[in-house]
């Protein structure tokens, strides 16, 4: 009707999810992220996990750690679980979701590759590491969520430039694995891997500073944009 509308201005958006059982990321999910570091196509996915305290909101600030030089950036389509499911067939995972948003995968390159025994969660959960929305679109409100761009800038000069077509692993196919090892249960949210043009892979590497504006978008699902402070 549009008489309980607010104006944008004068409201803080939180992230659509702000505690959830579970926060589950996928690595090396892109072609295009594989080849600028060398890597090999995963035969399975690379699953990883940040805590929920790293999510904060669609335009709410990433908090530069102390204890990291190398802050970097990932845009991401994330997936959120709408439906209980163990086991579920791939054929029916899209069922298990209930829509899409905008994610970053903020990463301190330092603790996940060479420090904490290699292992990556210290890495990427740090407080405010998971800015995420703006909104839910739904599942069904989605034309082909394996067909969207998907990019992110910082400053306004552009890093990442792909599309979902180029994931490995599909939406359904990250459902049906994890769900072979854990309950997915509504509110759980899949950051579903980045593209090529992270800051640690270019040459030189470039990484985060206090005062960086950092902008991830993604076709039909909307935009997301932090400060480093």
């Amino acid at each position: 009707s549009g008489r309980h509308r607010v104006p944008r201005a004068t409201a803080q958006l939180l992230a659509p999810v702000g505690d959830p059982e579970k926060v589950i990321c996928v690595g090396l999910n892109y072609h295009d992220h594989c080849q600028e570091q060398g890597a090999k196509v995963p035969r399975e996915p690379l699953i990883f996990s940040k805590f929920p305290s790293a999510i904060t909101g669609p335009f709410d600030d990433i908090v530069h750690p102390q204890d990291t030089s190398e802050l970097d950036w990932e845009v991401e389509l994330a997936a959120v679980i709408g439906k209980t499911g163990r086991h579920i067939e791939e054929a029916a995972a899209l069922e298990h979701v209930l829509g899409f948003t905008v994610a970053n995968d903020v990463s301190a390159r330092d603790w996940q590759m060479r420090r904490n025994g290699r292992q990556w969660l210290l890495g990427k959960t740090f407080d405010t590491f998971c800015p995420l929305g703006p909104a839910i679109v739904t599942r069904e409100a989605v034309a082909d969520v394996h067909n969207l761009w998907i990019r992110c800038s910082v400053n306004g000069q552009r890093m990442q430039d792909s599309n979902t077509r180029h994931l490995i692993f599909r939406v359904p196919a990250l459902v049906a694995w994890v769900s072979r090892f854990v309950t997915l249960v509504p509110g759980d949210i899949l950051l579903t891997g980045t593209p090529a043009g992270v800051g640690v892979f270019r040459k030189p590497p470039v990484f985060l500073k206090r005062g960086d504006e950092v902008r991830c978008e993604i076709e039909e699902l909307g935009t997301i944009c932090n400060r480093v402070v």
